[in-house]
């Protein structure tokens, strides 16, 4: 995460991934009743060779209310009863929380209730298969165990806690003599967890960490069933011809491991597209071979005018297939099957030393944000998608894993979305324990930890290796790895073919064979104002930012009533001062002081809820897409140009107060609609240091014939500026030009102004409508004041002028069309005041009949301003199901537009 002096400062990371739970993540509460397990569900295996059957779920219990020994429950037959059902991707809490007997941890403090003591202890994990044909060769496979955990299997320990040790590690158990026909059992006892203390994951000060600290196992155990020969380790080499893209080589290769006392002679036959190969492979009593096909022995293998991989915006997201085959004796064996991608991406550092990507030969500007999953570890795989979709409406191109490496799904998904992943360690616990700063969290090494590193960087290179999505490998966070434990990650990746760039640290930091990070971690991590974002220093627009924002970040209304009594709530706008058990556990991060005084100091006190929440989804918008846009802005330049940035946070794993661009329930406010503005393909912006309006295209294609019109107002619609340039011209992939510069000063009393920025194309049509809300008093940054986590303030700028804006009615109708399970509906919104007055940021909000927000949704544009007479017709797409069979209505609110809901159905 970042560095800093304190070991209270840091967040707890977790990784994985996660229990298939019942009901839905957006719901808030996971559905099912409360019940107890018995034996538990009996998993089907087919014997087909190269299946891979994952168990369906688990029956599970503390070993503290478990008499028996380890050989009787690991039994088939075992009488489970009173043990508790879990699904089968599940840490001991989320089982828990299943089956009801905590309530919603994410409501108010309802998580402090749950007793830490009760996870303190081993808890036993059980689980039946059934098995027909005993003449195949059976193995366990499997990693995402939380901590470490002793296996059995029908009675008899197949490996210890010891051998089966971190999150990440990848573990295949031959229980061929152990399988038996009909039932049989499986059994991990799962150790506690202690980020501290085991190269696992943790929570930093993302949110408040869960009590049992994610013990359990978070990824699928397969049973997978073979003959003779296996085939593991199968991937995909590929190398594209650039900058021309006219011609790409694959080379393919896999391991052949025959796990028989005798020779054999195998086949191994492989396909992509239209091209098969094969060869026959001797193998000696358990002998293991590389087995390879290139261009060079393989024509077919040698493409030309190849399908290329692109991030999303950049180009399409086609994938190819491998399929392989081992037989014996004209029998198969075992089979494979990869996806993978083809794309070329290079990350050198620039003249300034910064890390600058490329993909494809093209310049890439990494605009992300940081992945959270769900607390609990919970997998939900609509969830995910729904996140990642946001990704892409927002114009993002990257999410970053620190630590929280999710399952294949996850990387599945960002391959069809073209959303790029940087994933990599985690920082402030034991993986970085040997380079931590004095006090940080997190153990030294011992000998017995580097295994463990080896063989997690091993497993997760193979895992994410033939993924497109991604981008690079950060193998240190805060800290870089120091040269033994850098070069037990790297001797793993070589050996797993890794493709991509490694990067030594997330930080400004080095590690003696990568050498520099080319990345800085400057925060900040709490308020600052639009301003700072212009600045080429600290988190300022130059370089690559890999974790920073304006920290907290206030779900709107609808959500905050979901999180927080009442009480919470009249607490969250009255005081500032009080610890904020829903923004971190840390001391630096515990209240809103910093937020809430910048918010009264700029906009004028909140003098009720619901005026806090309009306020912080004002403030919020402008500092979200300040961000944005001075990266955006700065990316191109001569000197320092900024080469990435990462939002932190893009989502946040529970209910959250800060670090999130939309929250649990995947509503959209302020935070949403600043970071989709300012990520527009072509885009008109403002420039907080020198009152530019630029236009930044991020289209491949130059653009021509653009037209850029700059009008300042008070705000009561008093016409105070206006000019209006012809034949702007901008290049592509990131490129930028200045239209105009706004004077220093214009005629009028006000000390606050709207400014309304318009770019047309030749024809004339809108192509960006960009509206900002200026004062004549500056915010005046006290650089020398600096921390790790924020600039204070001196003195903030004057918009309180806004308070004063008359109340502007805003028409609407709308319309819905269903088809195939999706609904969209078709907003206009007027302005119809009689005035002068703009309407500002005006939001709609699809609901149900009882007023919920119907979630996910995803809007072409929202939080618009309007002026007299104006009008803009926006559409929403959401899942039908989501009505939940009521008919849709658009509630429609704003800065200064009285709320109200239009039926839309």
């Amino acid at each position: 995460m970042f560095p800093r002096p304190a070991p209270a400062a840091r967040r707890y990371a977790v990784t994985a991934l996660v229990l298939a739970l019942l009901g839905s993540l957006t719901s808030g509460a996971w559905a099912g009743a409360p019940h107890r397990a018995s034996s538990g569900p009996v998993t089907r295996v087919p014997s087909a060779a190269g299946a891979g059957t994952p168990l369906a779920g688990y029956a599970i219990q503390s070993s503290a209310k478990v008499t028996d020994s380890a050989a009787a429950l690991s039994s088939p037959g075992y009488p489970a009863t009173g043990w508790y059902p879990a699904g089968p991707r599940s840490t001991v809490l989320a089982a828990l929380l299943a089956d009801g007997v905590y309530a919603d941890p994410f409501f108010s403090v309802d998580q402090q209730k749950i007793p830490k003591a009760d996870f303190q202890v081993p808890w036993w994990y059980r689980s039946d298969f059934g098995v027909q044909d005993t003449a195949r060769r059976t193995y366990l496979d499997f990693s995402g165990v939380v901590s470490a955990a002793d296996v059995y299997v029908n009675g008899h320990q197949v490996a210890s806690a010891k051998d089966v040790a971190g999150t990440y590690t990848h573990h295949e158990l031959d229980v061929t003599s152990l399988v038996r026909p009909g039932t049989n059992t499986v059994a991990f006892r799962i150790q506690p967890n202690d980020p501290d203390r085991d190269l696992t994951t943790g929570w930093i000060d993302w949110l408040q960490p869960p009590p049992d600290r994610n013990m359990g196992i978070v990824r699928d155990v397969l049973v997978r069933r073979g003959g003779p020969v296996a085939l593991r380790d199968a991937h995909v080499v590929t190398e594209l011809a650039v900058p021309s893209l006219a011609t790409a080589g694959l080379t393919v290769r896999a391991q052949a491991r025959n796990d028989t006392g005798a020779p054999v002679t195998a086949e191994i036959t492989g396909t992509i597209g239209t091209t098969t190969f094969t060869r026959q492979v001797p193998l000696a009593a358990h002998e293991t071979k590389t087995v390879s096909f290139s261009p060079a022995d393989t024509p077919g293998l040698h493409l030309t005018a190849p399908k290329v991989w692109w991030p999303a915006g950049m180009g399409g997201q086609p994938l190819y297939g491998l399929d392989l085959r081992a037989s014996v004796a004209g029998t198969t064996s075992d089979t494979a099957h990869e996806s993978f991608g083809i794309r070329d991406v290079q990350a050198p550092l620039n003249a300034a030393g910064a890390r600058q990507y490329r993909i494809n030969g093209r310049p890439l500007l990494v605009r992300g944000g940081g992945w959270s999953p769900d607390e609990f570890l919970r997998w939900d795989s609509r969830y995910v998608e729904d996140r990642l979709k946001y990704a892409v409406d927002l114009g993002l191109n990257t999410i970053r894993l620190e630590g929280h490496l999710e399952p294949d799904e996850f990387f599945g998904l960002a391959d069809r979305y073209g959303v790029l992943t940087l994933p990599g360690w985690e920082c402030c616990d034991k993986w970085e324990g040997n380079v931590n700063g004095d006090g940080e969290p997190g153990e030294p090494w011992t000998d017995a930890d580097y295994p463990v590193a080896k063989a997690s960087m091993a497993a997760e290179a193979t895992r994410l290796r033939d993924h497109p999505s991604v981008l690079s490998f950060l193998i240190g966070s805060d800290f870089a790895p120091d040269a033994k434990i850098e070069k037990t990650y790297l001797d793993a990746l070589r050996a797993a073919d890794w493709p991509d760039p490694v990067v030594s640290a997330a930080s400004d930091n080095s590690s003696p064979q990568l050498g520099s990070s080319g990345m800085k971690m400057t925060g900040p991590y709490d308020w600052v104002p639009p301003g700072y974002w212009y600045a080429k220093r600290e988190g300022g627009a130059t370089g690559f930012n890999s974790e920073t924002s304006a920290g907290p970040s206030i779900p709107t209304l609808d959500t905050l009533r979901r999180m927080l009594t009442p009480a919470e709530l009249d607490t969250l706008w009255k005081d500032p001062g009080v610890k904020q058990y829903h923004r971190s556990p840390s001391p630096v991060f515990g209240t809103l002081t910093i937020y809430d005084n910048a918010l009264s100091g700029r906009y004028g006190a909140p003098t009720s809820l619901a005026d806090y929440v309009r306020k912080a989804q004002l403030a919020q918008y402008e500092n979200v897409r300040a961000q944005f846009e001075a990266y955006a802005r700065n990316a191109t330049d001569a000197a320092g140009p900024s080469t990435g940035v990462i939002h932190w946070m893009f989502n946040s794993g529970w209910t959250s107060l800060h670090w999130q661009l939309t929250d649990r329930y995947l509503d959209q406010g302020g935070a949403y609609f600043g970071a989709k503005k300012a990520n527009e393909p072509l885009h008109i912006q403002y420039g907080y240091d020198d009152r530019s309006v630029s236009v930044v295209n991020r289209r491949h294609d130059a653009a021509h014939g653009l037209t850029a019109r700059a009008t300042l107002f008070d705000p009561d619609g008093t016409q105070r500026y206006d000019k209006k340039v012809s034949a702007v011209s901008v290049n592509g992939d990131g490129a930028h030009t200045t239209a105009l510069t706004l004077p220093a000063s214009v005629s009028g009393p006000s000390a606050t102004h709207l400014l309304r920025l318009d770019l047309t194309d030749a024809a004339g049509k809108e192509v960006s409508r960009n509206v900002y809300w200026l004062s004549t008093r500056p915010d005046t940054l006290d650089w020398s004041g600096t921390t790790w986590y924020y600039t204070p303030t001196t003195s903030y700028a004057d918009l309180s002028g806004l308070a004063s804006m008359a109340s502007v009615p805003v028409s609407a109708t709308a319309a819905t069309e269903s088809s195939d399970g999706t609904s969209t509906t078709t907003v206009t919104l007027r302005n119809t005041g009689t005035g002068t007055t703009p309407a500002l940021l005006t939001d709609v909000h699809l609901v149900d009949a009882h007023g919920t927000p119907v979630l996910p949704v995803r809007w072409s544009d929202d939080e618009v301003s309007l002026w007299p007479g104006e009008s803009v017709t926006l559409t929403a797409t959401y899942r039908t199901a989501g009505l939940h069979g009521s008919a849709p209505g658009v509630r429609v609110t704003g800065w200064n537009t009285p709320e109200w809901t239009v039926p839309a159905a």
